[in-house]
């Protein structure tokens, strides 16, 4: 049956046309219309539809699914507040995970379009496309970007309850996706949404938050993560504690906490080698911030490395982008011209606040240079 064709049928016709299809794969559906009108037909096709998974040809399958949404799109919002909750739920689960996942996303973001961005039910369809792509274990065909999620979420007035469970089905999806960067992100902005009154609530969450943050290879920079309430109120337990390590602390506290807590870190399924490599360059980018000329044997020492893991520890560190680092092998030194501030508090803004002042200072110098120098012109008169 050539379902593109339904378009082109009276509401009725094509509602009867598609019953009698599913009637005819097997579906426990009446061919008659109902008398109650063209919802209750929806309700009908919706709850018989998931015989059409069947069929091999998916774009039969997308066809089909494109003349009920046609017919859906049209409801006064009232019906479509209980057949769009149908149709996402259908589409989630009409599979079993990973199968026809592209297809099931197509269709649900007609879906999303023909509800239109503006109305509040297209929450429901993007909740249900995040855990399609978290099964898919890919984002690449729906919109994640942090900016438009919180757009849509200002338009569509979410309670604090949607909101966390629509940013808890983004971190799935992106953190499926082995997006890691930006799922830390949705984290960060989940945890932002809690308060003082309902941080305790967001205790699992905050530890997931702070483990991911750890682990990620990429990740140098903590601070930010102290100032979340829901991380504050772990204020005491030995996840705060290990975190406060990784924000200001160095190897050596890393290795004696690890020491005194080893059964806790191994429950955390870090990566012991890749956390100590993290540690090492932390550790460094502490030195680096007074003194920029550091000996072989301060690192050998300090970072309790063998010399001849020297060079390889500094290749690191510049693929960190975390410093600027060059090597004197003769002299046995590194110098460092650049190197990030893992925490930037009262002395880091002193800091940037004399280099600004100093600058000012020079340009002002440059500037009452230049006008006591004539053009050209000037100086041959």
């Amino acid at each position: 049956m050539n379902f593109t064709t339904f378009i082109s049928l009276q509401e009725t016709e094509q509602a009867g046309e598609i019953k009698s299809y599913l009637k005819s794969q097997g579906a426990s559906i009446s061919e008659t219309l109902s008398e109650k009108g063209i919802q209750e037909d929806l309700f009908e096709i919706i709850e018989a539809v998931n015989v059409v998974w069947k069929e091999q040809d998916e774009q039969d399958i997308e066809a089909l699914f494109n003349s009920i949404l046609s017919l859906l799109i049209y409801l006064p919002l009232d019906d479509m507040s209980i057949l769009v909750p149908r149709v996402s739920e259908h589409l989630v689960g009409a599979v079993p995970e990973r199968q026809m996942c592209d297809l099931r996303l197509k269709i649900l973001s007609s879906l999303f379009h023909g509800v239109g961005e503006a109305n509040p039910l297209s929450y429901i369809v993007y909740c249900a496309m995040l855990k399609v792509a978290a099964q898919a274990k890919s984002c690449e065909l729906l919109q994640t970007e942090l900016e438009k999620v919180r757009d849509w979420m200002k338009t569509w007035e979410l309670d604090q309850e949607k909101t966390c469970n629509l940013l808890r089905l983004l971190y799935e999806a992106l953190k499926e996706s082995k997006q890691s960067e930006e799922a830390s992100k949705v984290m960060v902005e989940l945890l932002g949404t809690y308060t003082e009154d309902n941080a305790s609530q967001a205790r699992d969450e905050a530890q997931r938050c702070i483990v991911n943050a750890l682990a990620d290879p990429n990740v140098y920079l903590f601070d930010h993560l102290l100032t979340l309430r829901p991380v504050k109120f772990l204020e005491g337990e030995r996840i705060h504690e290990l975190l406060t390590i990784f924000v200001s602390g160095n190897l050596e506290m890393y290795q004696d906490f690890y020491n005194t807590n080893r059964d806790f870190i191994q429950s955390l399924a870090l990566n012991q080698e890749e956390t100590i490599r993290k540690m090492r360059i932390l550790t460094f980018m502490a030195m680096a911030v007074d003194v920029k000329e550091l000996s072989f044997e301060q690192l050998v020492q300090t970072l309790r490395i063998a010399e001849t893991e020297v060079e390889n520890f500094i290749i690191a560190v510049v693929k960190s982008k975390m410093a600027k680092v060059k090597i004197d092998e003769r002299n046995k030194k590194v110098f460092v011209s650049y190197v990030t501030h893992r925490t930037f508090g009262k002395h880091q803004w002193q800091q940037l606040r004399e280099i600004l002042t100093s600058w000012r200072k020079n340009l002002s110098f440059i500037r009452d240079r230049l006008d006591t120098v004539g053009t050209p012109n000037e100086v041959s008169k």
